[in-house]
């Protein structure tokens, strides 16, 4: 039967690596057959959703690093995926089951589950929700907040891109714990957002005041908790208002993905670091994949109780998944970025 399926399949593939901001001219658009799988044990996938993640910047840019993928000149553009399975020969994963797990931008794709890191979606989880409210940049805010920085009450914790996906459910998690959250972002509507949707009433706004300054008078006893989702000169002031003992979390490196230099700009101060035994780090989602279902259990309780804010950006359109993507590195977005590309019937749009 797997040999007998006939589809056309819409890909969006690497035309070029992108020299500084990312362009449309980037990526080219086609349409093949679908090919038979190579090898046994593949699950056929119809992907609906893709998540727009800054790190794609990184996979395209093809610094070949052994920490995160490189996608090659002519390969589909790979993205966190919610799915729906077309074909499968195992119970494990059933027929119709949603799933999510790193997709392609394409229609269709045969896929090993391990390989993927596939999860099947319980029944009456939307897509949406299982990208936006319980998906990877909540989760990824979660356990960097409780596990990776640990966040504690009466600590103060700075968010910087607090309006983004990952940063505003970080600044939440942090004042449902008891944390005096302060949040970066770069808008006045954002900064409204934030204080009126997400109860985060400590907010600057960078393009229009002086970090720095505005740091010293919202923290005048320093910062416990740092969750960078930024880096660049912000995570240089951060660093400077960190107390002894604070911890950094790096989440991202936004300020530097779609630059021409990633490598640009002076060094941290190493010595603050050392003297005041500051934490730095670094952490995945893969790293505490055990421990999802627990934190989607904890997040739904929270958000039943009413104590979060979340909104998702839907995008429809194949064709202008080149744009959504982009909007990630122009502001242009508002929450969890997601392309759709197929309906619940599963058909193109």
């Amino acid at each position: 039967m797997r040999d007998q399926i006939d589809v056309i399949n819409r890909r969006w593939r690497l035309a070029r690596r992108p020299e500084g901001a990312v362009r449309r001219e980037d990526f080219i658009l086609d349409e093949a057959p679908l090919a038979p799988p190579l090898g046994q044990g593949k699950l056929l996938l119809r992907h609906e959703l893709l998540l727009c993640a800054p790190t794609i910047r990184n996979w395209i840019g093809g610094r070949r690093e052994s920490y995160y993928p490189t996608i090659e000149i002519g390969d589909p553009i790979l993205a966190p995926a919610a799915s729906r399975i077309l074909f499968s020969d195992d119970p494990a994963w059933p027929v119709g089951a949603l799933v999510v797990g790193l997709g392609t931008w394409q229609d269709y794709e045969w896929v090993s589950p391990e390989g993927r890191g596939l999860r099947v979606i319980p029944d009456g989880i939307s897509s949406r929700a299982a990208m936006g409210l319980f998906g990877m940049n909540a989760l990824t805010a979660y356990f960097g907040v409780i596990a990776v920085g640990r966040a504690r009450k009466g600590e103060t914790l700075l968010v910087s891109g607090a309006a983004g996906s990952v940063g505003a459910m970080a600044a939440q998690f942090g004042r449902i714990l008891g944390c005096r959250v302060v949040g970066l972002c770069g808008s006045v509507e954002k900064a409204r957002w934030l204080r009126e949707d997400c109860g985060i009433t400590s907010v600057i706004d960078y393009v229009r005041e002086d970090v720095p300054d505005r740091l010293a008078a919202l923290c005048p006893d320093g910062v416990d908790v740092v969750f960078d989702n930024v880096g660049g000169e912000f995570l240089h002031q951060a660093l400077a208002r960190t107390n002894r003992h604070g911890r950094i979390v790096l989440c991202g490196q936004i300020a530097t993905y779609d630059v021409a230099d990633p490598d640009a700009g002076r060094p941290l101060d190493m010595m603050r670091i050392i003297y005041g035994s500051i934490t730095l780090s670094g952490f995945l989602l893969n790293d505490f994949s055990i421990d999802i279902p627990d934190a989607q259990k904890k997040i739904a309780e929270w958000a039943k109780q009413g104590l979060l804010a979340h909104r998702e950006d839907l995008r429809d359109g194949f064709d202008s998944l080149p744009e959504t993507f982009m909007a990630l590195f122009n502001g242009g977005n508002q929450g969890t970025l997601l392309g759709r590309i197929a309906d619940k019937q599963g058909r193109a749009l």
